[in-house]
């Protein structure tokens, strides 16, 4: 899996993925729930949406807005098994490892606490 921090460089270089910002109603449900309780949502939409060999609606299982994690997803390219593979090199076809949702769980975190350590 890609070092974080080379991760977060080619991303903010890709024009796409460096359009996405948290709405303000998405910054305040992540302050007032706190990283933690959203990174739990994270692990569970990973888990219901993204982790099986052949996710349903792959590609356009997760929503643009809605949910900090979501918005975070988008903005890292955890948002379906085709961008992991694309830039994870995370294979589609087979359940992903906890190995892989773990990491997967440290770059939305990654990407979301710098918005609650500064400002955007």
């Amino acid at each position: 899996m890609r070092d974080l921090d080379e991760l977060f460089a080619a991303l903010s270089r890709a024009g796409f993925r460096a359009q996405f910002r948290l709405p303000d109603k998405d910054l305040k449900y992540l302050r007032d729930k706190g990283l933690d309780t959203v990174l739990r949502h994270a692990d569970d939409f990973v888990a219901k949406r993204l982790a099986a060999a052949e996710p349903v609606n792959d590609g356009k299982q997760t929503p643009y807005r809605g949910h900090p994690v979501f918005v975070a997803q988008h903005a890292t390219a955890c948002c379906c098994r085709t961008c992991l593979e694309k830039w994870y090199r995370i294979p589609r076809g087979r359940v992903l490892t906890e190995l892989e949702r773990a990491y997967i769980r440290e770059v939305l975190g990654r990407w979301l606490s710098g918005y609650l350590s500064g400002p955007f």
